[in-house]
């Protein structure tokens, strides 16, 4: 198994560990927040998804840049259920996928990406990659919060 490989098993387990636990999520409970400055339930797992859209146009045009003139397709869509947004994000996830597997070895390393303007860094492209499920994962952490305090069961991700 190489690198490459390795990061989309990374990205394959993460996401199906993250739709066990949206999936947990009462339909009712979805708009839930534990205060006024956090995101709804309902409005991080969109975040996710269209965050993970937005990745990878950064990193097709190596950086932030890209999102100037961008058009989003998220944005004109109105949360429905978990299932709708998961089968909405699915051809972007299968395209951010299918890129990765372009990716040469050699690129992770020798690729820049550009966010200077937007966080305030420069990164390699194989360490985006990393920060991209990274950022899934910490914010699906977040809704096992969430979850507890709502007092709802959570699912067993560590299987």
């Amino acid at each position: 198994m190489n690198a490459i490989d390795l990061i989309i098993l990374n990205f394959e387990e993460v996401r199906r560990r993250s739709i066990k636990i949206w999936k947990a999520i009462p339909e009712e409970m979805l708009n839930w927040k534990p205060d006024e400055g956090a995101l709804t339930c309902a409005e991080m797992i969109r975040h996710l998804l269209q965050g993970e859209f937005l990745f990878h146009q950064v990193l097709i045009g190596r950086g932030g840049s890209v999102l100037t003139n961008l058009f989003n397709p998220f944005e004109a869509k109105e949360f429905q259920s978990v299932d709708d947004e998961l089968e909405f994000a699915q051809p972007y996830r299968e395209k951010f996928i299918k890129y990765i597997k372009t990716i040469h070895i050699n690129d992770l390393e020798n690729i820049e990406i550009d966010l200077l303007n937007e966080g305030g860094y420069i990164r390699p492209l194989g360490d985006m990659l990393l920060r991209i499920a990274y950022h899934e994962s910490v914010h699906t952490g977040q809704l096992l919060n969430y979850m507890r305090i709502m007092g709802i069961g959570r699912p067993k991700i560590w299987d």
